[in-house]
């Protein structure tokens, strides 16, 4: 019995120290994907004065955290709070809450982190003057040890926390709303596909000033590592750069941006596009006020630089834009010709002239019709500043400026001119106004390229006037038509009666074509026959005169080659003669004299003659002559003695022959 009572008093003192143990929290496990946070219930430094954690070892929430495995603590002095990891996916931001720290400025929406961001470290957070409150830095992908009694990190899944009161989890239930509406747990991604550009927002630091609606651009230096907040995901180099709170005059473009929605929210907005054709006009709200350059003779307003605030006196060229829109308005002008119709039903594709209708006119014969008309109009690119600033915009201009202008041209020109004239002198009409008006529109910085007049149309209750004047010019040329008509049916019948005097000719042309042919033919046979004749006797003329010519030639010729013969051969005989005569001379000399030169020029002769007659020299018959004292005597003798005498020789040689002899006769004598 006293061995049950032991027993029993055993158990039971060690269900006590069991409970006792269990009660006081002296060792405590903590798993190796979590952290335990460490409430101390009491101590001799007392609570804490202010705040929440304490940092003296006071009683209340210790600034460090335990970590995986056994921890032994001083009985019923500790409680321990077992809490997760911080996991924050890929690709997501986790936003962190500081219960405890230096309260935030007047004019702060988020808690500094310039001096303190160390979250793992509380004590170092608080002791370096982080400030309680949403904190601007925000965490990235990755696990975390956080003290949760100090931080409550909120991100898309969850919330992590130590929740002290049952309110806890409402509020940041709520501030997790808030961030979800922003999108604020993912990156903000900017697509090259959706041509989209982001347009800030920031929530904290300086306010702008009276005179400004969009912050200025600061910070975008890449080389200024204390300033640059590369496109506000850095908030304290934002703010340290002189950034302001409000919409933003820098814009993100395509990308991924790790930004704070508390700080600032982003909205999407389509890039500007420019296309083909057109210009940017650019009126900034936004810039220090600027130069004009519109120059002297401008009186509509100011141009200025780009940049500055006004209207940018150069414009964006087509092309594709990150502009923000709420910086400045970007006006559409466009630089091909475009066509504005005054046509009630009839609107063009830049609805320029979707309140035009036709003109009402009042002719000067009180007729009221319509004129539909057209004109056709260019903005030279360089001049779209002008027309924007003196207009606001190409609508305005058509609607305040070129429909009274064109309207109150065509009413004047209509009061001067009858229905009739109207319809008839349109061409002449359009063609003048072309040439006026074109000036009207230069001195709005427009050019004018055409007007196009439509065929007036019956307006109010004249249409029925309108038509019978129309029917009237319709019957004046059906008129016209029939006078017309009747001239051509009277050359037509003229044309039918030599049509008859044709056929009717036509019945005996074979006579009448055989007679005349006769006739022609004899005419053209005697015509042949006198032509003939003509030529013959022109022929015989021309060849009597060709012939007496060439007998006269040839005469002439004879008579000029005969005097020239016998000019050549009376110089030869001369020439003959004298050598001749000379030669004579000296062989008449050499003989001993004439008498013996002519008997010796006998004798060669004689057998000259003898040699080429062939006669005998000793004749066959011998003839003799008596002589004196009964000599007889042969021919050759009496020819030779003929010669040798006085008588022969006056004879053979002539009187001069003899009259030269005698002198020699005498002496010889």
């Amino acid at each position: 019995m006293t061995q049950f009572v032991s027993l029993g008093a055993a158990v039971a003192v060690a269900l006590v120290l069991l409970v006792l143990f269990t009660f006081s929290r002296m060792v405590r496990y903590v798993g190796n994907n979590r952290v335990a946070i460490v409430e101390k219930l009491w101590s001799r430094n007392g609570s804490i004065a202010g705040g929440l954690i304490a940092l003296n070892r006071e009683a209340g929430f210790q600034p460090e955290v335990l970590r995986g495995g056994y921890h032994f603590f001083f009985p019923f002095q500790f409680r321990i709070h077992a809490q997760p990891l911080v996991t924050i996916p890929q690709g997501q931001i986790g936003y962190v809450f500081a219960r405890d720290g230096l309260p935030l400025g007047p004019t702060q929406t988020l808690a500094s982190n310039v001096r303190s961001a160390d979250f793992l470290d509380v004590r170092r957070f608080l002791q370096d003057g982080g400030q309680k409150g949403p904190q601007r830095t925000i965490l990235r992908e990755g696990t975390y040890a956080v003290n949760l009694a100090q931080f409550v990190i909120l991100t898309a899944e969850r919330i992590y926390g130590l929740m002290l009161e049952s309110a806890d989890e409402g509020l940041f239930a709520e501030m997790k709303s808030v961030i979800d509406q922003r999108g604020g747990f993912a990156a903000v991604v900017l697509k090259d596909a959706d041509d989209m550009i982001g347009v800030v927002t920031v929530h904290d630091g300086p306010a702008l000033t009276a005179d400004q609606i969009i912050a200025p651009q600061v910070g975008t230096d890449q080389d200024d590592s204390a300033t640059f907040h590369n496109s506000f995901q850095d908030p304290e180099k934002f703010i340290a750069a002189g950034g302001r709170r409000g919409r933003q005059l820098q814009v993100l473009v395509e990308g991924s941006y790790f930004i704070n929605r508390l700080f600032a929210t982003v909205e999407k907005v389509a890039k500007t596009v420019i296309e083909v054709g057109h210009v940017g006009v650019v009126i900034s709200y936004t810039g220090e006020t600027g130069a004009d350059t519109s120059g002297q003779d401008y009186r509509h307003g100011e141009l200025v630089a780009r940049g500055s605030r006004g209207v940018w006196s150069e414009p964006l060229l087509p092309g594709k834009y990150a502009f923000n829109t709420y910086a400045g308005k970007l006006v559409t002008v466009p630089t091909t010709n475009f066509i504005l119709k005054w046509e009630q039903d009839t609107t063009g594709q830049h609805k320029f002239d979707e309140n035009l209708s036709e003109v009402s006119l009042i002719t000067r014969d009180a007729f009221e019709p319509t004129l539909p008309l057209a004109v056709v109009v260019h903005i030279d690119y360089r001049k779209a500043p002008l027309v924007i600033q003196r207009f606001g915009d190409i609508k305005k201009l058509v609607e305040q400026t070129l429909d009274p202008m064109v309207s109150a041209y065509f009413k004047n020109v209509a009061q001067k001119k009858t229905l009739i004239q109207l319809l008839q002198e349109r061409s002449d009409i359009q063609e003048q106004a072309g040439e006026e008006m074109r000036a009207k529109f230069s001195a709005y910085n427009l050019e004018m390229q055409e007007v196009l007049i439509g065929t007036p149309r019956a307006g109010g209750s004249g249409g029925d006037q309108i038509e019978q004047v129309l029917n009237q010019l319709r019957q004046r040329q059906v008129a016209e038509e029939r006078v017309a008509t009747f001239e051509k049916q009277k050359v037509a019948a003229e044309g039918e009666k030599s049509l008859r005097e044709a056929e009717a000719r036509a019945h005996q042309q074979t006579s009448i074509t055989e007679s005349e042919l006769s006739i022609t033919v004899q005419e053209n046979q005697g015509k042949a026959a006198a032509k003939r004749a003509t030529q013959e006797a022109e022929q015989t003329r021309t060849v009597a005169r060709a012939e007496g010519d060439r007998i006269r030639i040839i005469g002439e010729g004879e008579a000029a080659k005969t005097v020239a013969l016998a000019s050549a051969e009376a110089e030869r005989i001369s020439k003959v003669g004298i050598a001749t005569a000379e030669t004579i001379e000296k062989q008449v000399a050499a003989s001993g004299g004439a008498q013996y030169q002519l008997t010796r020029q006998i004798v060669e002769r004689i057998a000259e003659a003898l040699e080429r007659s062939g006669v005998d020299i000793v004749p066959r018959v011998q003839i003799s002559t008596g002589g004196e004292q009964g000599q007889g005597g042969t021919l050759v003798d009496a020819l030779m003695g003929l010669v040798l005498s006085e008588k022969g020789l006056t004879a053979l040689t002539g009187p001069a022959a003899n009259d030269a002899a005698t002198p020699r006769s005498i002496a010889a004598e």
